[in-house]
């Protein structure tokens, strides 16, 4: 019941997200939220998510916590197979290539990620897997401008998220 609830609120979620391009349902209690574009890894197809991110030095960084499940999540998992994916971050979409933070600079993160959202912290007590947190950079596009953006009708394709 409990991931049915997840799951209904996260589609009006991004239903608000898109309609209103980023300006409803991008604020949730201490967290920010962008639609997360990701390719299925068995099925090719597009992916879409709303989820919390951070902004770092740049950089958009996503904590994998998938709610201190045991698994990871499909999204996540996506990346792996594809990590070039796309977000939509306040009305704009960002073209990005994915990867996951490791070492020391897993450490960095981690702990600004539960400076700024502690629930975290009780999402890893209720697991035993480790908790992947991705960054996200803006790909470089030829004319040296940051990140490939469109703010046409894109913003309102697809929402389904299963991979």
């Amino acid at each position: 019941m409990k991931d049915r609830l997840i799951k209904l609120f996260m589609s009006i979620n991004a239903f608000f997200l898109r309609l209103s391009r980023g300006r409803i349902g991008s604020k949730l209690g201490t967290q920010t939220v962008l639609i997360l574009h990701t390719t299925g890894r068995k099925s090719g197809q597009e992916r879409v998510i709303p989820i919390a991110y951070f902004d770092y030095e740049g950089k958009y960084l996503i904590v994998a916590s998938n709610w201190g499940k045991d698994k990871n999540a499909e999204w996540y998992l996506n990346l792996k197979r594809q990590p070039r994916a796309a977000l939509d971050v306040k009305g704009k979409r960002i073209e990005v290539q994915s990867r996951e933070a490791t070492g020391e600079e897993y450490d960095r993160l981690w702990k600004f990620a539960t400076e700024k959202h502690p629930p975290y912290l009780n999402y890893q007590k209720m697991t035993t897997r480790h908790i992947p947190i991705m960054v996200f950079e803006p790909i470089v596009i030829a004319s040296g401008a940051k990140g490939a953006t469109r703010n046409d009708k894109q913003w309102f394709d697809s929402s389904s998220s299963k991979g």
